[in-house]
C-alpha cells in the first residue's frame, strides 16, 4: 500500500481539502469533520485499497483504515494545508446542526441503558398483568411498577447529569437543580391551582416529571452561570459560592421561563406528531419506515430519541419507534437476500452473520458491510421497510414502551392492542426486503481465482508458513466477563473489518500482554495498543469503545512503543470505573488483524477470564 497515493485519494473522495474542517485519527480509523458529508464518494472510497470501510458518527465520517492509519494520516497532514491541531471553523449553519445533533447523541447515549432497562422491566409486567399471572392490585405489582417507572419519574435527574457532563458542568449541580423542580413540595403547590409567585415575579405552573426538553435547557444555561460565577470567584471561595450561586439562579430562572418553555415544546413536538399520524397516518408511517436507514445514516435519529420518549410519557404512546423497528427488518431482509443469492462462499456466510445482528437490532454491520457495499440490496431495505410501514399503517401499530433496542428483543416496547400486529409488520418487513433485494439482483462480490501459475503458488504458501508456521496461544490481557465480538457496539469490531478475535469487559484496570513480542504501536491516548508475537500473531488491543475521545485521561502506558515484552506482563494501568463514569462502554475487543495468515482461530469458551486463562488459540 503507498500511504501517499492513498491519502491524497482521500482527500479527494471526501471532497476535496476545502471540504475538511478537521481530521484526527484513532487507532483504526481517519475522523473527519466535514463541512458537507454529501460530498463525500463513499462507494469509491471503499474501493481503495487499503480502505476497510466507512462510518458515519453523529456528525463524523469515519473512514476505517486499520493498523496503517497514522501513516495515511501523516501523509494527508504532509501533503496538504490541513494542520494536526486544528478544530475547523465552528461557524456556518450545518455546524449549528451537527452541534445539535451531536449534543443530543452526547446526553442520550449515556442513560440509554438505564431507560431501555427500566422499559423492559415494565414490558415484563404488562406481559404478567395482561395474562393474569400477577395481579394489578397486589404490592408485588405496585413495587414492580415503581421499579419499571422510576427511571421515567425521575428522568430529568438522569438528563441532567449527563447534560452536564456533556456540557462541562457540574453533574451533582445539575442533578441539585433538577431534583429542585422535581421536589413534591412545588409539585403540590403547582397542583393547587393558585397563583404562584416567586420575590414577586410570577412562576408557570408546569409537570416536570417524565419531561426531557426542559431539564437539558436548563443544564445547557447552567453551564454558562457557572462558569460565569467560576471566573469571578476566589479560589478559596468556589466551593461554596460557585454551587450555591448557580443554583439559586438557574432552579427560579427554569421555573419562571425555560422550564414551561421547554415542556410547551416537548407538548407541540408530541402534538404536532400526533396529529401528523392521526390525519396523514397512512402516508407518515410509509415514508418514515422507508426512509429510516437514511435518517440512521446521518446520525439525526439521536434527534427523534427525546421526541419517542416525549411521546411516550405525555401520550402513552409513540410512532416513531414502529418505524425504526421496520427499517432493521428491512435492513435485515435485504442481507438475508444476499445471503441467499451470493456465490462468493465468505461474502455469503458474512450476509447471514450480520443479517442476524440486524435482527437483533444491531445494524451497521449488515447497512454498511453489506447493503450499502452492494447498492440495490440497500434500496431494497428501504423498500421492503416501506411496505411494513403500509401494514403499521393500516393496523395502527404503536409502540407503548421504550424497549431495550429496536429489534427482536426490544419487541416488548410494543406490548398493547397492536402486539400481534407489530410482530406480523416486523416479518413483513423483513420478507418484502428479501425478496424485493433477490429480485432486484446485485453485482455479486468476485470470488477470488485460484492459482493457476505453479511457482506463484510455491511462493505464496512459502510466505503463508514464514508468516504463521507454528499455532500460537494467547493468554487473556484482562481479567472480566467474555464477550463475543458480533455483540460489541462498534460495527469496525462486531464485522470483524479488522480481523477475527473476542472481547473481554473487565472488571480492573489491569491490561497485560498476551504473548512475548515487541509492541509494534502505542497510541498516545494510550487507548489501545498493538503487539506482534514472537510467532508473527499481529494483535489490537483496543481498550473501550470511542474511548480515544477521552485523549488519555483514565490511560496510564507502563512500556513504550519498541520495547519487548513478556506474556503476562502490565502493559497498561486503566480507571475502568472513570471511564464508565464518563459514559463509555469498557468492552476491550483483543483482534488478530493478520487473521487471513492462520487456519483457523479457537476462542475461549469460558464466560470469564483471569489473566492466567487461554483467549485464542491460533492453529498455523
Amino acid at each position: 500500500m503507498n500511504h501517499k497515493d492513498l491519502g491524497i485519494k482521500i482527500i479527494e473522495l471526501v471532497g476535496g481539502e476545502d471540504n475538511v474542517q478537521s481530521v484526527i485519527h484513532c487507532m483504526t480509523r481517519l475522523r473527519f469533520n466535514l463541512r458537507d458529508n454529501k460530498k463525500v464518494k463513499r462507494s469509491e472510497l471503499e474501493s481503495l485499497d487499503g480502505v476497510m470501510g466507512t462510518n458515519i458518527s453523529g456528525s463524523q465520517f469515519q473512514i476505517i483504515i486499520g493498523n496503517d492509519v497514522p501513516k495515511v494520516y501523516k501523509e494527508i497532514i504532509h501533503n496538504t494545508k490541513l494542520s494536526e491541531d486544528s478544530n475547523g471553523e465552528k461557524s456556518g449553519s450545518s455546524n449549528v446542526i451537527s452541534a445539535i445533533f451531536d449534543v443530543i447523541s452526547g446526553v442520550f447515549t449515556p442513560i440509554l441503558p438505564a431507560i431501555a432497562g427500566a422499559g423492559m422491566i415494565k414490558g415484563i409486567l404488562a406481559i404478567l398483568a395482561t395474562f393474569g399471572w400477577l395481579d394489578a392490585a397486589s404490592q408485588t405489582y405496585i413495587i414492580l411498577n415503581a421499579i419499571g417507572d422510576g427511571a421515567f419519574y425521575f428522568l430529568p435527574i438522569l438528563l441532567a447529569v449527563s447534560a452536564a457532563r456533556k456540557f462541562g458542568s457540574n453533574p451533582y449541580i445539575a442533578a441539585t437543580i433538577a431534583a429542585a423542580i422535581l421536589h413534591p413540595t412545588l409539585t403540590t403547590l403547582f397542583d393547587a391551582g393558585e397563583p404562584i409567585s416567586f420575590i414577586g415575579l410570577p412562576v408557570i405552573a408546569a409537570v416536570y416529571s417524565s419531561t426531557v426538553i426542559p431539564i437539558i435547557l436548563s443544564i445547557w444555561i447552567a453551564s454558562y452561570v457557572e462558569r460565569f460565577v467560576d471566573k469571578f470567584t476566589h479560589s478559596s471561595l468556589k466551593l461554596i459560592v460557585v454551587p450555591t450561586l448557580t443554583i439559586l439562579v438557574v432552579v427560579p430562572v427554569t421555573l419562571m421561563t425555560v422550564g414551561p418553555l421547554g415542556v410547551i415544546l416537548g407538548d407541540y413536538l408530541s402534538s404536532g406528531l400526533g396529529f401528523l399520524f392521526e390525519n396523514f397516518g397512512f402516508i407518515a408511517m410509509v415514508l418514515l419506515a422507508g426512509t429510516f436507514s437514511l435518517i440512521i445514516m446521518t446520525g439525526m435519529h439521536y434527534a427523534l430519541v427525546p421526541i419517542m420518549i416525549n411521546n411516550l410519557t405525555v401520550k402513552g404512546i409513540d410512532y416513531l419507534m414502529p418505524a425504526m423497528f421496520l427499517a432493521n427488518m428491512g435492513q435485515a431482509g435485504a442481507a438475508f437476500a444476499v445471503f441467499l443469492k451470493s456465490r462468493n462462499k465468505k461474502f455469503k456466510s458474512l450476509s447471514l452473520t450480520v443479517s442476524i445482528t440486524a435482527l437483533m437490532g444491531i445494524t451497521e454491520p449488515a447497512m454498511y458491510g453489506v447493503n450499502v457495499r452492494l447498492k440495490k440490496p440497500f434500496v431494497g431495505a428501504l423498500l421492503g421497510a416501506a411496505v411494513g410501514g403500509v401494514y403499521y399503517a393500516i393496523t395502527g401499530v404503536a409502540a407503548y414502551i421504550l424497549g431495550g433496542n429496536a429489534g427482536l428483543p426490544g419487541v416488548a416496547s410494543f406490548i398493547g392492542p397492536t402486539f400481534v400486529h407489530a410482530l406480523i409488520g416486523m416479518a413483513v418487513a423483513f420478507f418484502a426486503a428479501t425478496i424485493i433485494s433477490y429480485l432486484l439482483g446485485f453485482e455479486d462480490v468476485p470470488v477470488e481465482a485460484p492459482v493457476e501459475n505453479e511457482e506463484v503458488a510455491k511462493t505464496e504458501e512459502a510466505v503463508a508458513v514464514t508468516k504463521a508456521d507454528t499455532d500460537s496461544v494467547l493468554i487473556s490481557p484482562l481479567k472480566g466477563e467474555v464477550v463475543k465480538l458480533s455483540e460489541v457496539s462498534d460495527p469496525t469490531f462486531s464485522s470483524e473489518v479488522m480481523g477475527e478475535g473476542i472481547a473481554v469487559r473487565p472488571v480492573d484496570g489491569k491490561v497485560v500482554s498476551p504473548v512475548n513480542g515487541v509492541v509494534t504501536t502505542l497510541f498516545k491516548t494510550k487507548h489501545a495498543i498493538g503487539i506482534t508475537s514472537e510467532e508473527g500473531v499481529e494483535i489490537l488491543i483496543h481498550v473501550g469503545i470511542d474511548t480515544v475521545q477521552l485523549e488519555g485521561k483514565y490511560f496510564e502506558a507502563l512500556v513504550v512503543q519498541g520495547d519487548s515484552v513478556l506474556a503476562g506482563q502490565p502493559l497498561l494501568e486503566v480507571d475502568i470505573e472513570g471511564i464508565k463514569k464518563e459514559g463509555f462502554d469498557t468492552v476491550t475487543p483483543v483482534i488478530i488483524t493478520n487473521t487471513t495468515s492462520f487456519a483457523k482461530i479457537n476462542k475461549t469458551n469460558r464466560a470469564a477470564v483471569t489473566h492466567d486463562d487461554v483467549l485464542l488459540h491460533l492453529e498455523a
